[in-house]
Parts: C-alpha cells; sequence; structure tokens
C-alpha cells in the first residue's frame, strides 16, 4: 500500500512538473517580442493580392501568428540563441515564382508572389489559404533558423550540406505544422535532396527523438566545421550513421 501511494505521488509529481513546464514556456513566449513587420504591397492592383485582401484582411497580424509557430517549433524558449531579427520586411509582388526570403539578422527581407496566388485560386479559396500558410512557414523558418558554419555558403558549401539542411529544416517544420498535403510524403530519392524529401525524413527521426529538429538546428552552434552525419551522431549517438537511417526509413514509408 505504502508503494503504491509512493507511486501515485510521483506520478502526480510528474505530472505536475510537466503542467508547470508547460505553463512556464507559453509565459515565456508571450513576453517574446517579434520584430517589426512591414508589409510592403507592391502589386495592389493584381487579381492575387485582391484574393489575399479578401481572405486575409490583417496581412501582418497572419505574418506574426506564423512567425510565432515558427519559433516556438525551432527553439525551446526565448532564451535560445535565436538570431537577433530586428526587421521582417514582407513583400507582395507581382512576379513569377512563389516566394524567397533574402537577408540576414538585423533585417530580413521575404517575398510572396500574387501570381502564385492567382494560379492555385483556381482550386478554391481553401487550397490559397492552406497554400499560402504553407508557404510563409517555409520562408519565416528561413528567417529564424540558424545555419551551419564552417562549411562554406548556400550556394557553395561542401557537399552541398548548407542548402540540403536550411531547405530541409524548412520543410520539416512545415511538415511538422500542418503545411503540406497528407499525402505528399512519397519514397526514393535521396536525404540530400533538400526541401519536402529532406524535410520528412527529419520528421521521421523525431521518432527517435522527439526533438530531433530543435537539436539539429542547435547543432549549428554546437558543431564547427557542421556536417549532417556528425549532427545525426551529435544527437543519436555515434552508432548511428545518416545513410543507413535514410534505408531504414525509406522501408518504413515503402
Amino acid at each position: 500500500m505504502k508503494q503504491s501511494l509512493v507511486f501515485v505521488f510521483a506520478l502526480f509529481v510528474l505530472v505536475s512538473c510537466q503542467n508547470v513546464h508547460r505553463s512556464a514556456s507559453a509565459e515565456c513566449w508571450s513576453t517574446f517580442q517579434l520584430p517589426q513587420i512591414n508589409i510592403i504591397n507592391e502589386a495592389p492592383d493584381t487579381e492575387g493580392w485582391a484574393i489575399l485582401d479578401r481572405l486575409i484582411p490583417c496581412f501582418e497580424e497572419y505574418i506574426a501568428e506564423i512567425s510565432m509557430e515558427v519559433l516556438k517549433a525551432l527553439y525551446w524558449s526565448p532564451t535560445d540563441s535565436i538570431p537577433g531579427v530586428e526587421t521582417l520586411n514582407f513583400h507582395i509582388r507581382d512576379v513569377r515564382g512563389i516566394g524567397a526570403k533574402w537577408g540576414a539578422p538585423p533585417t530580413v527581407g521575404i517575398f510572396y508572389s500574387t501570381q502564385h496566388v492567382e494560379r492555385i485560386a483556381a482550386d478554391g479559396d481553401e487550397r490559397v489559404l492552406f497554400e499560402t500558410r504553407g508557404v510563409q512557414i517555409h520562408e519565416l523558418v528561413h528567417a529564424f533558423q540558424l545555419e551551419p558554419q564552417g562549411i562554406g555558403t548556400y550556394g557553395n558549401s561542401i557537399n552541398n550540406e548548407f542548402f540540403i539542411v536550411i531547405e530541409g529544416i524548412a520543410d520539416a517544420i512545415r511538415v511538422y505544422l500542418g503545411g503540406f498535403p497528407p499525402d505528399n510524403r512519397r519514397p526514393g530519392g535521396s536525404w540530400r535532396d533538400g526541401f519536402q524529401r529532406t524535410g520528412y525524413f527529419l520528421v521521421w527521426l523525431t521518432e527517435r527523438e522527439p526533438d530531433f529538429i530543435r537539436k539539429l538546428n542547435r547543432s549549428m552552434l554546437e558543431i564547427i566545421p557542421w556536417g549532417f552525419n556528425k549532427a545525426i551522431q551529435h544527437i543519436l549517438g555515434d552508432e548511428y550513421n545518416i545513410d543507413e537511417l535514410w534505408e531504414e526509413y525509406q522501408a518504413a514509408i515503402s
């Protein structure tokens, strides 16, 4: 009986601590200061902007809400080493393509294409809302994520691993936050493909380590020069190898 009471008490303490942790985390993020968000509309007379304005009338608040979702998925708390973005200039442009991020803290720019909105509008308002949120998740991850050090740059890195991890994490967070259709994951390819191919693989790795993506992001500060396999072993253990994990992932989803 005494042992049962001890067990119940221990369980109560564990649950209470978890609840306190969640409350403290939420309270911490509630005081986090987002960057100044400037919506710069360069396509006010386009059909694409008319659609966006009708569906998302408070675009600045919309970007702020997604920014908080992204930050909470990338970091444990505001005390983490979050890049110091002070100004986020969000451009609405009548251009080809979809969207992109440029610049570095303290000022970052993002654009979203009204031509892309017009293309997907044929599938209805729900498609526009779903796709627009997904694109902004991806680009806002780029605004706030950490970058690998000691291996070159996005366009010129050792084994292209800078590109792979930057785009892989951006799409992993998009997957994690429900920004892709549920049937987008497919077998095949390589973990080196970046974007969705790498992103779904990173999400699968959270089955081994729930905080894998946050830890992968933080590894940019902990491993110099950075490497994908080194990061895998840093997070999961020296017995793991990225190529072997990829083969296991392929078997699991085939």
